[in-house]
């Protein structure tokens, strides 16, 4: 048997990967002699991939309301910090699962199964999340994936990189409030149709919170052509953070975000929250690939699906 924290070790060819048990969370990748996940250094930032749920972003006062009761509910929810049971392994992929407790209830009183699924190849890894409903009243949830990769991760300086997008996206985001609440004024960022150009001074305000993005995957370029492509199914947002002179950027994906500015309705009723029925389930994924100049040479030919059945999926089970 295998303590709470222990690494679960992936390999496949000349990959590698780990995945903990504590937080579920993704804590190395590899290709070859090619490290792409951040190492933690508690000088800038001491995780590497986080799991969001059952809130992304801040709430407000760390509070959330459910049937008219308070509970101490906080940024990013608690699965980061709980410890998941191994549902199955093999040597290139693990299942992990969190199930609804005493301590989950006391701040989240709803029944929930979240399950994991991490699977490398070669040249690319993935997660796969589940969300199941386990209880007997609708349940309110948002989901995200907040993993840290190196930057630079081919050399050269960190202006040398760039975010390109499948699709151009709005050149502006949200100002984010005090206490981490989302404002309804915007502000302009160095945009240019689907490209955003990388330099500290990027992050030097807050992180870029592209709501309803139009794009479903998006490309972590260096300029020797390497890049980590991103393919997303079953979020809504695209989220990119780091910290001043830090060398690493995180490509999140969340599925809600923070309390608006003066939201203090119940949960459920907060904006891009998925209410999910007794019994159903939901699917949320994340597919990251290493190019090589430009192309992908990933052997696995699945695809996430297209933005407009994801979105009409999300939209269908969303809390608006």
């Amino acid at each position: 048997m295998t303590a709470p924290d222990d690494l679960i070790e992936l390999t496949s060819g000349k990959a590698r990967a780990s995945v903990a048990r504590a937080g579920g969370e993704w804590r190395e990748w590899s290709i070859g002699e090619t490290p792409m996940l951040w190492t933690p250094d508690p000088a800038f930032w001491s995780q590497t991939a986080p799991v969001l749920f059952p809130v992304c972003g801040w709430t407000r006062d760390g509070q959330v309301r459910v049937a008219g009761k308070t509970y101490p509910l906080g940024l990013h929810g608690f699965a980061n910090r709980m410890h998941f049971d191994v549902d199955a392994r093999g040597a290139d992929f693990v299942r992990l699962i969190l199930r609804d407790d005493d301590a989950t209830r006391a701040v989240y009183p709803f029944g929930f199964e979240l399950s994991l699924e991490y699977r490398l190849a070669p040249l690319h890894f993935s997660v796969r999340a589940r969300v199941r409903n386990s209880g007997q009243e609708a349940m309110p949830y948002a989901f995200g994936l907040h993993p840290g990769f190196r930057w630079p991760f081919s050399g050269g300086r960190q202006d040398d990189y760039a975010i390109v997008f499948d699709d151009a996206e709005k050149a502006e985001v949200p100002v984010i409030a005090p206490g981490g609440l989302f404002s309804q004024e915007r502000r302009a960022i160095a945009l240019e149709g689907a490209r955003l150009a990388l330099s500290q001074n990027t992050f030097a305000q807050e992180a870029l919170c592209f709501l309803d993005a139009r794009s479903r995957a998006l490309r972590f370029t260096a300029t020797d052509g390497r890049a980590l492509r991103v393919e997303m199914e079953g979020f809504r947002h695209i989220v990119l953070w780091s910290r001043p002179r830090a060398p690493f950027l995180c490509i999140e994906n969340w599925t809600g975000y923070g309390d608006p500015v003066g939201f203090g309705g119940e949960l459920a009723a907060k904006p891009s929250m998925i209410l999910l029925a007794p019994g159903e389930e939901r699917s949320h994924a994340v597919r990251y690939s290493f190019e090589s100049d430009g192309a992908l040479i990933s052997t696995d030919a699945q695809t996430p699906a297209s933005a407009k059945s994801d979105r009409k999926d999300q939209e269908s089970s969303s809390g608006q």
